[in-house]
């Protein structure tokens, strides 16, 4: 059976369908994963310009001086850069076709996500706690925005990788989860590139007078 079907199109030319079994073209998931990273750069770009003019506005209150603990800002910043190592060695692992090794390093990258989670919950629960609410003042607003959506992507990151190892767990490193390995390595090593900006333009600069 042809791959293609064929109809008559008004001119006399051949038109061509691709027919419902048709696999995907081979760069159509890869093209379309790019144009989904660039729409998220816009919107931390749009986050980071909105920090950028509202990171002075205190209302009277405290400022990122006063607020940041920049020595667990460092050790969270840690744990999410040796994830995207991790993620590195996992990648590795699926070239060889090891699908144990892929599994192991995959699991490895998931606890540090968690543990990248859990120290940006354990900050927020503090701020709120002394009172540093995203309703004090125009500089708190849009911090806890523009941390708390990228540690909403690190969320959705880490679910991602949970559904990859099941479905590789349980179809072994076909073809399909490959693409899909390759998509959430792309994914992954974007959020570190986004939480250096963070680490910097926020906490790094909000320290100083």
């Amino acid at each position: 059976m042809s791959d293609l079907a064929h109809t008559a199109g008004t001119a006399g030319t051949a038109r061509e369908y691709h027919l419902a079994h048709d696999p995907h073209p081979e760069n159509g998931t890869a093209l379309g994963f790019w144009m989904y990273l660039m729409s998220d750069c816009l919107i931390f770009a749009a986050l980071f310009a909105t920090y950028g003019v509202l990171g002075r506005s205190y209302a009277g209150g405290p400022g990122g001086a006063e607020l940041f603990d920049l020595k667990l800002v460092a050790i969270n910043t840690a744990f999410l850069l040796i994830s995207s190592i991790t993620f590195g060695f996992a990648m590795l692992r699926k070239q060889l076709n090891d699908k144990s090794g892929t599994l192991v390093w995959l699991a490895v990258t998931l606890v540090f996500g968690l543990a990248f989670l859990a120290l940006e919950l354990y900050e927020f629960h503090h701020l709120i706690h002394i009172g540093a609410t995203p309703q004090s003042s125009a500089f708190l607003s849009a911090f806890f925005t523009l941390v708390g959506t990228h540690g909403l992507h690190v969320t959705f990151g880490c679910i991602w990788l949970v559904v990859l190892m099941v479905q590789i767990g349980k179809h072994g490193l076909i073809h399909e989860n490959k693409r899909r390995l390759m998509c959430l390595s792309m994914f992954w090593h974007f959020l570190d590139v986004v939480w250096i900006g963070v680490f910097t333009f926020v906490y790094l600069m909000g320290v100083l007078p």
